[in-house]
């Protein structure tokens, strides 16, 4: 029979503790890195851009042009800026317990999808937009005076590359891309970058 004094389990306790802690520190740090990776393969990532820079950008764009930057508040990591009926608005896109989710109003918070990185909450909502689109008729406005928010076209950095966008063009097409009949370097190359955005 063991006797455990208060000391050591109080230690125990707190190095259990610290290792949950640095576990999540990692778990962030990764995710926030593997999001990263992924926003500066997509080309429609302006890094460190400000608000009124993506509204000039944005300024003669058509309704659903988007991009996005990194985020000029503290408590956010980056943010959707694109063109509405209203004119260049900005989205914060909040990070939180490992997903990526947009920041709203306290009532809708609870309903937003969440996401494991920010390519796919954009991809979703690209998709959302998509079929809004095909079957909202023009001349409907959104109810209580709100402005609908479409994402349907990235502005780009540069011209992206044809490689990147038969990539994005094969996504599109198939999530099967282990099964093409391709060299495995470029299997490779296709799954480095899965979105359809």
């Amino acid at each position: 029979m063991t006797c455990h004094s208060p000391e050591s389990t109080e230690t125990i306790e707190n190095e259990r503790r610290t290792d949950t802690e640095s576990r999540v520190v990692d778990s962030d740090e990764t995710r926030i890195g593997q999001a990263m990776k992924d926003l500066k393969n997509t080309g429609w990532y302006w890094g460190s851009l400000t608000a009124n820079e993506a509204k000039e950008i944005l300024q003669d764009a058509s309704e659903g042009t988007f991009l996005v930057r990194d985020s000029s508040q503290r408590d956010y990591l980056f943010t959707i800026s694109a063109m509405t009926s209203a004119g260049p608005t900005n989205l914060r896109i909040e990070y939180k317990e490992g997903k990526f989710k947009l920041d709203s109003v306290v009532l809708i918070k609870p309903k937003l999808k969440q996401f494991d990185s920010v390519v796919h909450l954009v991809e979703h909502y690209v998709q959302l937009s998509r079929t809004t689109s095909k079957g909202a008729s023009q001349s409907l406005a959104p109810p209580n005076g709100t402005v609908q928010l479409l994402l349907t076209k990235p502005v780009y950095t540069a011209t992206p590359s044809l490689q990147h966008l038969s990539r994005i063009a094969i996504n599109n097409a198939t999530r099967q891309v282990q099964e093409l009949p391709l060299p495995n370097r470029l299997k490779n190359y296709l799954t480095d970058y899965s979105y359809n955005v």
